[in-house]
Order: structure tokens, then C-alpha cells, then sequence
């Protein structure tokens, strides 16, 4: 039976692909608007600093451990990896495709990610055993899925909600231009190679610097400074209206950068960063076949999407996939110890303390006596008297 702690580690996984699959709709749709990416990126990272940076400087400045120099560039680095680069290649391709092409090919990060943690020793394939084919028939069955969605389309099926909430001018573009869809799916590719390094990477910089809230703040503090010089630089050399592209409007884009701000990347990051720290990298990267499920849903409700049936078969088969791996890794847990066999050092100390026991119940008795022969010795003076 798992324990409270596994359970937490499930739970959280769960919500934290609900909130993903909220991201690639609202995002989507924002994009679809209009809104330039590399603009979001930078409005998404400072608002999810307000909302991080105060809560760690008030919760954890007296607990932050010291931070050298090199540790301090480790830290810009992955900022720059996982956040700035793999966020600005993931919005670009969105905007190129659809959101369930975002989700979908969001499922090869387990692959990735496990091939990243086998090569820096952090995952073990054991061929042998069932646990390792539980793997690796999982890790198969995730591929089988991202091909079935790549290569087949099959009939189309019905939206879910033929009055889309967000009314997005560029909805249905999906094969209108194959040459973008295919930049588009190639860039989300790139984006997930640096993503899944990101989480192989995080797992080691919290065994290095264990406040995962003071982490995740300073990253994205660092990356809004990064988004910020890049999103200048490309909205000031391409000739677009500066004025236009960074100003907020009362729209879906202004949704999509509170929740992606808030929601996703000072929410998730840090339930992501306690995932990592209790499971490990592959554990959280497993969880993505679960988003994809979602994110067909509610791109279909909430944007009229076609959802095609190599879809929803591509999906059975990560969904599969997904099971059949976490099976595996839960095969890896040690059995807990039965109640009945205690521990060697609790026998000896049991056996100490029985014979510390005895001991001091032997001098008691010696005591016990004397005090008798005392009063007796009393009584007969006593009497004598």
C-alpha cells in the first residue's frame, strides 16, 4: 500500500497537468489573437516573480543556505534552459500548430527525460526484472502514441462545443500551411529536448540548494530579465509596432499571461520542484500522457478544435504508457519492514535493556532484604525493652 507521502506525489502530478492543459488553451487562443510570444514570455515570468519573489524573501531569508558564485551561474543557466529558451521555442511552435499538437508532442518528454536520466545515472534499467520491462514497454507504448498522432489522422470527430469561448481569427489553420505546421512541430520538439533537460538538471540543483521556493523565485527572476532583453530585442529590430505589441489589453491575453503567470509558472514550478524532490524526474515527466487527455477535451469545448481519432487512439496508447511505467517504478520501491522482525539493533537494545532490567531487579531484592533484617533486629530490641 503506498504511503500518504506516494499519494501526495500522485495528486500533485495530476493537478499539475490540469493546469498545463488550461496553459496550451488560453495560450492558444491568445496567439492566436495577436499577442507576440516573446511579449507574453516576459509578462509571464515577471508576474509569476511578484508573486514568488515577496513570499520567498518573507518565508525563507532566514533559511536560505549560502550561494557561491558558481552556484549562483548554475542557476542562470538553468533559468535560461528551462525556462526562457524552452518557453519562448514552446509558444512559437504553438502558435505555428494547435494546442493539441502541444500537448501531444509534449509526450515524448518522457522519453527524453529518461534517456537524460539513464546517462547521468539517475535512472537504472534493470532488463531483467519486471520492473524494467514495465519501463521500457511503457516508454514504448508512449512512442507508439506520439506516432499514431503524427502519422495518423483518421475520421474527424465532432467538437465538443460548436460556440468556441475564445474567438480566435486563426483557429482552424491547422493544414492550411504545412510548411509552418511542420517548423512548428519540429521547434516543439526542440522545445521539449531542452525542457526534459531542465528537469534532469533541477533534480541535481536541489540536492545542491534544497529551498525549492527560494530556487524556482530566483529563476524566474532571472528569466524575466532574460525575456525582457530578448523580447526587446526582436520587437525593436523587426520592424513591429513596439506600442502595440507590449501593451495589455482587457482580453483573452491578458488571461492567458495572469494564468500562465500565477497559475503555471509560480504555482506549478514549485509543485513540479516538490514532485522532483520526492519521486525524481521521470516520475513527473510520466505524468504528460494525462495532460493530453485533458488538453483534446478542452481544446475541443473551449476552442472548437477538430479532435481526429488517431488522436483519442494515440492517446489511449500514452495513457497506457503511462501506467505501465509508473507499475514499473512502484515495483522499485523496498518493501517496508514487517511488524513482526524487528530490526537487529532493536534486539540488542531490547536485550540490553532486559538485562539492565534484571540487574537492577536482582539489586532491589538484595535491599529489600536488608531493610527486612534491619526491622527485624528493631522489633526484638523492642520487645527486649
Amino acid at each position: 500500500m503506498p504511503t500518504d507521502a506516494g499519494k501526495k506525489a500522485y495528486v500533485v502530478a495530476l493537478v499539475i497537468q490540469v493546469i498545463y492543459s488550461g496553459m496550451y488553451v488560453v495560450s492558444k487562443a491568445a496567439f492566436d489573437g495577436g499577442m507576440n510570444t516573446f511579449v507574453f514570455i516576459f509578462y509571464r515570468q515577471a508576474a509569476a516573480t511578484l508573486l514568488l519573489l515577496p513570499l520567498a524573501i518573507l518565508l525563507e531569508r532566514r533559511n536560505a543556505p549560502p550561494m557561491s558564485l558558481l552556484l549562483f551561474t548554475k542557476i542562470f543557466m538553468y533559468a535560461l534552459l528551462g525556462n526562457t529558451v524552452s518557453m519562448n521555442l514552446h509558444n512559437i511552435s504553438l502558435k505555428y500548430t494547435s494546442a493539441t499538437v502541444a500537448s501531444a508532442t509534449s509526450n515524448s518528454i518522457p522519453v527524453i527525460t529518461f534517456l537524460f536520466a539513464v546517462l547521468l545515472h539517475l535512472e537504472a534499467i534493470k532488463l531483467r526484472a519486471a520492473s524494467g520491462t514495465a519501463k521500457l514497454a511503457g516508454v514504448a507504448l508512449c512512442v507508439a502514441g506520439i506516432l499514431v498522432i503524427a502519422l495518423y489522422a483518421g475520421p474527424p470527430l465532432s467538437p465538443l462545443n460548436h460556440h468556441r469561448a475564445f474567438h480566435a481569427h486563426a483557429a482552424a489553420t491547422a493544414a492550411g500551411k504545412q510548411g509552418e505546421w511542420m517548423k512548428g512541430t519540429f521547434l516543439m520538439l526542440l522545445a521539449n529536448v531542452t525542457w526534459s533537460l531542465w528537469i534532469v538538471l533541477q533534480a541535481r540543483l536541489l540536492k545542491e540548494y534544497p529551498n525549492k521556493l527560494l530556487a524556482t523565485a530566483l529563476q524566474c527572476l532571472l528569466s524575466t530579465v532574460q525575456s525582457l532583453a530578448l523580447a526587446a530585442a526582436v520587437t525593436g529590430g523587426g520592424g513591429e509596432d513596439m506600442s502595440a505589441a507590449w501593451t495589455l489589453r482587457l482580453d483573452v491575453g491578458l488571461v492567458a499571461v495572469a494564468y500562465s503567470g500565477f497559475v503555471v509558472t509560480g504555482v506549478s514550478f514549485y509543485l513540479q520542484a516538490w514532485c522532483i524532490e520526492r519521486r525524481g524526474p521521470v516520475f513527473l515527466a510520466m505524468s504528460n500522457p494525462v495532460g493530453l487527455v485533458l488538453t483534446v477535451f478542452c481544446s475541443s469545448f473551449f476552442l472548437g478544435e477538430v479532435v481526429h481519432l488517431g488522436s483519442v487512439l494515440g492517446g489511449a496508447l500514452l495513457v497506457a504508457g503511462l501506467y505501465s511505467v509508473l507499475w514499473g517504478k512502484s515495483k522499485e520501491q523496498p518493501p517496508p519492514p514487517p511488524l513482526s522482525a524487528a530490526p537487529a539493533s532493536e534486539t540488542i537494545m531490547k536485550q540490553g535493556c532486559d538485562g539492565s532490567n534484571a540487574r537492577t531487579g536482582a539489586m532491589n531484592k538484595e535491599e529489600d532484604d536488608e531493610v527486612k533484617l534491619e526491622e527485624e533486629k528493631r522489633a526484638k530490641l523492642d520487645s527486649q525493652l
